[in-house]
């Protein structure tokens, strides 16, 4: 069932369709007979009835928003206040006029406050509306019901009293009461004023969009009251004729404007087909920018749905959680493709909303498929990471192990052949026998040492990546100059650097023929390079060999690069950057 034939079923829908035309009628019939019936109250009425006809359209158009019913209360009321001039001997309107005084103006207000969707944000526009408002105006309003009574006074209404009317000496005069709730009103009202600008100003583009017309039209309306208010209590009639025009033609304005702010939104479908050809020119990555400027939220986020894992990621494939707060508002598309979080201002906008998810799906299922293949890169990136974390970590114990096991047992064994050798005789072959196992014991040592440095070296772990960088470069068959900053960084990025340092060196010492090689270690925009270059015959690539390759993938689980640049005759230059913000 459509949205219109809902909200026309509805007993409320049908009251005040049934209500306000006939009240308009009286209205205007009891003014005329009264002879007042001039171009103004001609005016007054017709807006009457324009705002009742528009509170129920958009009631029947849109009931979800509960914008309708305020909308038409207002001028309803509004109608049933103005039956006071004219009927002004009727103790019924007398009685119910006097009621209800007022509360047209502060349901209009609230349509202000809480337009487009019906709901209003913030404290200050609560105290205004409820307390600065409804409240203040019963207790208005009872005192007149009690004690008004204007029988014999001319051009006053009502003239009759209520049908509650108990005393014509009130505690407090009434010019003098309803002077004070005159004051109160000229106090308030700059709050109501605060409260609304502060609600558009901080609502985003899309709503403001929406919002803007209503809200330089409230604006003038309150401004108006303001002023005249504040002639009355100074006993200035004068200006009082001119500001009652300009407040017609500002409730005219505020009717129109409740219309164009609703048509604007109607306009989506125009916006849903930019929005489609938009999604047909953009690539992966651009879908959440296109759907903000569609629907005119540029806080919307998007998150995909990965079913094979059961959760929700961003466009980059990173894990999120939905919103769970009043702050933002989550539109699923499709069965459970994607969801749409946005500000909530935008729940008033669900054909809107629906039209852009619509238009989007096929982007949203690349989108996603997209952002599961990140998510599949990523694991694939920390799953390098840790083997290579792994392997480090097995060098490091391998290399301690040799350092507190083997190595001190060569140097035991080293330290009783010379305790040994101090005991012995004169036997000259024994004394061979001893020259020669410390030899042994000597280089089994050093290769030992050696195997251990290259494993994983002390200084790397104890001095960083530019103290072992010029231990390697002291250590090759040709002359190397390092640049290299004394700073420490993580592990893992000095243990990769150090080995891609180590197996270029030791590819120029193998295969190069160069006469000379240069390392440079930088940091630059978070991250960390490292190039070792030589001058020697080139050619070197990539998939030439393993060492490489393994220098390519140990830059890879550091969501690294390698780069080589080596021409034939010109030389080799081998670059590895690794993120390194740190």
């Amino acid at each position: 069932m459509s949205a219109w034939r809902r909200g026309k079923r509805s007993w409320g829908w049908w009251a005040f369709a049934a209500v306000g035309p006939p009240l308009i009628v009286a209205d205007a019939a009891g003014q005329i007979d009264r002879g007042i019936a001039d171009a103004q109250v001609a005016i007054f009425l017709a807006t009457m009835a324009l705002g009742t006809a528009a509170g129920l359209w958009i009631w029947g158009w849109r009931p979800a928003t509960h914008m309708g019913p305020k909308m038409t209360w207002w001028p309803v009321l509004w109608v049933v206040q103005d039956l006071l001039v004219a009927f002004p001997t009727s103790a019924f309107v007398s009685t119910f006029g006097l009621a209800i005084f007022g509360m047209s103006q502060i349901v209009l207000g609230q349509v202000a406050l809480s337009y487009p969707n019906g709901r209003m944000v913030g404290r200050v526009a609560w105290v205004y509306i409820y307390l600065g408002g409804y409240l203040a105006q019963v207790i208005q309003n009872a005192y007149n019901v009690l004690f008004w009574d204007a029988r014999g006074v001319p051009s006053v209404s009502p003239q009759e009293p209520t049908w509650f009317h108990i005393s014509a000496t009130p505690p407090i005069a009434l010019d003098t009461w309803n002077k004070a709730w005159a004051y109160e009103i000229i106090a308030v009202l700059p709050l109501g004023l605060y409260a609304l600008w502060r609600r558009f100003l901080g609502s985003p583009v899309g709503a403001r969009r929406t919002m803007g017309p209503l809200v330089v039209t409230a604006t003038l309306l309150t401004i108006t009251s303001w002023i005249q208010l504040v002639a009355i209590v100074r006993g200035k009639q004068a200006p009082l004729s001119n500001l009652s025009y300009v407040e017609d033609v500002g409730l005219v304005a505020f009717v129109l404007t409740s219309f164009l702010g609703l048509v604007l939104t109607r306009r989506a479908r125009g916006v849903m087909g930019d929005l489609v050809v938009e999604l047909e020119r953009s690539g992966p990555g651009d879908v959440r920018g296109a759907l903000a400027r569609a629907i005119g939220d540029p806080s919307l986020e998007l998150a995909l749905w990965l079913p094979d894992r059961e959760i929700w990621v961003d466009e980059e494939g990173r894990e999120v959680e939905l919103p769970t707060g009043r702050d933002r508002a989550i539109t699923l598309v499709g069965d459970h493709l994607a969801a749409i979080v946005h500000d909530p201002v935008f729940y008033d906008q669900p054909a809107m909303l629906e039209a852009a998810g619509s238009a989007a799906r096929f982007a949203l299922e690349n989108e996603r498929l997209q952002a599961e293949l990140r998510t599949q890169l990523a694991e694939l990136r920390e799953s390098r990471a840790r083997i290579a974390r792994a392997a480090d970590d097995e060098r490091r114990r391998v290399e301690r192990d040799l350092h507190d096991g083997a190595q001190q047992r060569l140097l035991g064994i080293g330290m009783a052949l010379q305790l040994l050798r101090s005991n012995q005789g004169d036997d000259e072959r024994t004394r061979e026998l001893l020259d020669e196992t410390e030899v042994e014991v000597q280089a089994a040592l050093h290769e030992l040492r050696e195997l251990a440095r290259g494993i994983h070296p002390a200084v790397l772990a104890d001095h960083g990546v530019a103290a072992a960088v010029r231990t390697l470069a002291e250590r090759a068959p040709i002359p190397v100059d390092v640049e290299a900053a004394e700073e420490r960084l993580p592990s893992e990025v000095e243990t990769a650097l150090y080995f891609v340092v180590a197996e270029a060196l030791a590819n120029v010492a193998k295969h190069a023929h160069a006469t000379k090689a240069s390392v440079t270690v930088e940091r630059h925009n978070g991250s960390v390079r490292v190039e070792v270059r030589d001058d020697g015959v080139g050619g070197a690539a990539v998939d030439g060999g393993s060492g490489l390759r393994g220098l390519a993938d140990r830059a890879g689980a550091l969501d690294g690069r390698l780069r080589i640049e080596s021409e034939p005759g010109i030389g080799t230059s081998v670059v590895v950057e690794i993120p390194c913000a740190s």
